[in-house]
């Protein structure tokens, strides 16, 4: 939302897509058209784009994984600008432990040179991370895609399809970016942690919906209030407040 997107179509499991439904609806609350499509079994994560041709249509596409953390000064404004009308852009963060993840090698001028999905010798330490920028092409790319050892459609292997065309750049997430993968107990303990201690210090909530919502001007004061309220915390409904005063908007 903070980079303008709109139009969302959201991937889950058949048992968990009521779970969604109840929770976003479709999404015209806040100014969004929300849509779903169910994955009946692990196909690998290419396959959002074959689910999700229909839904694409002629634009192209971004790709987040559901259980990925991406926050820091100017992000939401920095993809935005991204124009993946032409190509594919991948995010890369530096990493510890590489061997976890698919890894990226890049030239000394910052040039993507391979692709590598969780290699027991890796060439950097560049992980790839779980948001994607991919052109229209990406569809017919997935459904090309022959499915590995596990029987999934690697999405390693469409941007390797991109790279070997020369059609790949790489954005480097700087020190002051926070990515966090929530895929395990401890790290979702890790990145509650850094929510609840962030929010404390400054005071201003992570992705608070309405007010993203009403910072791109998709609702009014009047509903931003109203969708806190609904909530029925108190909590919520004096942010909301302190933000509309901040902003001039009562």
């Amino acid at each position: 939302m903070s980079s303008g997107v709109r139009e969302i179509l959201i991937i889950t499991t058949p048992h968990d897509q009521m779970l969604f439904l109840k929770l976003l609806g479709d999404g015209s609350q806040w100014g969004l058209n929300i849509s779903y499509a169910v994955q009946k079994e692990p196909r690998g994560l290419a396959d959002a784009f074959i689910l999700g041709e229909n839904f694409l249509g002629v634009d192209p596409a971004i790709l987040i994984l559901g259980d990925n953390v991406f926050h820091g000064p100017g992000l939401g404004g920095n993809l935005s600008r991204i124009n993946a009308k032409s190509g594919a852009e991948i995010f890369a963060y530096q990493v510890s432990n590489p061997r976890e993840y698919g890894v990226i090698e890049v030239d000394r001028l910052g040039k993507p040179v391979s692709i590598e999905e969780k290699p027991t010798e890796p060439k950097s330490n560049w992980a790839v991370t779980g948001l994607y920028f991919f052109d229209n092409s990406v569809s017919a790319r997935a459904k090309s895609v022959e499915p590995s050892k596990r029987g999934e459609i690697e999405i390693t292997s469409v941007i390797e399809s991109y790279l070997k065309e020369g059609k790949l750049k790489v954005n480097f997430l700087s020190r002051g970016i926070a990515w966090l993968d929530t895929g395990s107990v401890k790290a979702l303990h890790d990145a509650s942690t850094y929510v609840r201690v962030l929010e404390e210090r400054t005071g201003l909530q992570i992705a608070n919906l309405e007010e993203v919502a009403l910072r791109n001007g998709w609702i009014t004061p009047e509903k931003a209030l109203s969708l806190t309220a609904e909530r029925g915390d108190s909590e919520s409904r004096e942010y909301m407040s302190r933000i509309l005063r901040e902003l001039g908007l009562v």
